[in-house]
């Protein structure tokens, strides 16, 4: 087994993110290694238990690589991976970064012209018409556009993308033949005939879920230079993705809608505490971005007000928060204690530091208010 190919199989078992990769590949330099030891010098590594280390040591009874390098070939499905030089720069650099990558069709070169453009599921006509002009003017500028494929916003941007003859890459919350919903394949298609590509970091079948959805944000927003909201709720996938943005250090951009719409407070929001530049068209953006006033987001040091018994916290959050009461913990440290994927932890600290339940650090780490 190649580097290549120890890449695709770790990434096809469960359990094992970029924080048990990376500390795999700490210990045995290279991927392929990791399959020719014995069990206990898997389990004395940190973050491996005995079940990933059973599920490591017995992987073709989990995997079939010789199948899924076969279905990729069969469906024009080209698989990226860390071991890979062309693996995109733009996801190498963030912090955790996918194992794997399967695109189909052709992944255009990111060169500081892509935006995210994301909102929504259930968006208003208004939303509908700004996603449309923000979505066309960014193709008449020469821009990238990145989105989810999901309904409302994300469908939209596409849609707006492909018929203005643009360049769109939609990535997804599921394996390449897992297309969610299945009412956008066509759409899909429509992507890839006009030079785009549809790309996930999941093995061909792997099904779509409400955990698989959220860790797809940091991949929209990685291969973007900005990311731009239209029409977002308060608990909503698309806030994540502009938080996960900023703790990338992107530029975020809100458009305001109107003040009785539940979808648009979650960029009113982004705008009142300047987590994002509110925008009301695609030059305002250009403005920003030609400027280079990228800047980074603090957020704002306000006392946490009486913290009534843990009752507004998920069972997510309440674990995070009982880690966080023996002293300050790293993404890592958190990754490997909770056994969280990792963009459901990223998601979980966004949402504790908007409670201003937690804070993070200086040094990443992150501790209780």
């Amino acid at each position: 087994m190649n580097n290549r190919e120890a890449c695709i199989v770790l990434n096809m078992l469960s359990g094992i993110g970029y924080a048990k990769y990376k500390a795999l590949v700490t210990e045995f330099d290279e991927p392929s290694r990791v399959f020719s030891v014995v069990k206990s010098d898997l389990t004395r590594i940190k973050g491996i238990s005995d079940t990933i280390a059973d599920k490591i040591l017995n992987y073709k009874e989990l995997v079939d690589l010789d199948n899924e390098l076969l279905r990729a070939e069969r469906g024009g499905v080209q698989i990226l991976t860390l071991a890979d030089e062309e693996y995109p720069e733009e996801l190498r650099n963030i912090y955790d970064p996918p194992l794997c990558l399967y695109v189909r069709g052709k992944l255009p070169a990111f060169k500081r012209n892509a935006v995210a453009i994301v909102g929504s599921r259930k968006m208003s006509m208004y939303g509908e018409r700004m996603t449309k002009a923000f979505a066309q003017d960014a193709v008449n500028q020469g821009f990238i556009v990145v989105s989810g494929l999901a309904f409302g916003v994300d469908y939209a941007a596409h849609k707006a993308v492909v018929d203005s003859d643009g360049i769109t890459v939609a990535v997804l919350g599921g394996g390449l033949t897992q297309i969610h919903p299945r009412e956008h394949i066509p759409l899909a298609r429509e992507i890839i005939q006009k030079g785009g590509a549809v790309i996930s970091e999941f093995p061909m079948d792997f099904p779509v879920s409400r955990t698989s959805f959220p860790r797809r944000n940091r991949i929209v927003s990685a291969l973007s230079d900005a990311v731009i909201v239209i029409e977002a709720g308060l608990d909503s996938g698309a806030l994540i993705t502009a938080n996960v943005a900023l703790e990338q250090g992107k530029e975020v951009f809100a458009v305001p809608g109107n003040a009785d719409n539940p979808q648009a407070r979650g960029c009113h929001k982004l705008i009142r505490e300047s987590s994002a530049s509110l925008a009301e068209n695609f030059s305002q953006v250009l403005e920003v971005l030609d400027g280079g006033l990228f800047h980074e987001i603090e957020f704002a040091e306000e006392p946490l007000q009486t913290f009534q018994a843990e009752s507004c916290l998920s069972e997510d959050e309440k674990i995070i928060v009982e880690l966080l009461q023996n002293g300050e913990k790293t993404m890592d440290d958190l990754a490997i204690e909770t056994n969280m994927e990792s963009g459901k932890l990223l998601g979980t600290l966004m949402k504790l530091e908007m409670k201003f339940v937690i804070l993070k650090n200086p040094d990443r780490s992150y501790r209780l208010r």
